[in-house]
């Protein structure tokens, strides 16, 4: 058991001290001590406008990945339950059709559909999520570290 005092409380709430407070990152507008930017009315007005014209950006300044990840994931998503369902498929009524010269074979082939097929879709949702993932960290990091630099230019 220990016989430490816990620390006192503050004076005051935790958020009217920070309203109280200096942002931390004086002199760069909009954006608050976590480092993301605020975001205001114009920027949902503006989704569609900056989507296109960062989809024919030939100077390739502007990303799109971040956007469109979740739609790559719900594609991906889809294809593998596709797959998943016409190897299951395939693989049993292979399996059923081969009990009929072959029954040690035909319940082989059964059996190791039943097992591996759910297996393998199970492994492909997580390589999926990890690319994705992994593609969208990258764009992260180089939308930041752009940001970055561009207010160290000042």
């Amino acid at each position: 058991m220990s016989t430490e005092t816990p620390p006192p409380l503050p004076r005051q709430p935790a958020a009217e001290a920070a309203r109280a407070t200096e942002p931390a990152t004086p002199g760069i507008a909009g954006v608050d001590d976590t480092g993301v930017p605020a975001s205001d009315e114009r920027d949902a007005a503006a989704v569609g406008r900056g989507f296109i014209r960062s989809l024919f950006d030939l100077s390739f300044r502007t990303f799109i990945t971040r956007r469109l990840a979740a739609a790559f994931y719900v594609v991906g998503l889809m294809a593998i339950g596709i797959a998943f369902v016409v190897y299951l498929v395939t693989g049993v009524v292979e399996g059923v059709g081969a009990l009929w010269f072959n029954p040690g074979a035909g319940i082989s082939l059964i059996v190791a559909t039943v097992i591996l097929v759910p297996l393998f879709s199970f492994l492909a949702v997580i390589a999926l999520r990890f690319v994705i993932e992994a593609v969208v960290a990258l764009i992260a990091i180089a939308e930041n570290t752009e940001r970055t630099a561009a207010n160290t230019r000042r």
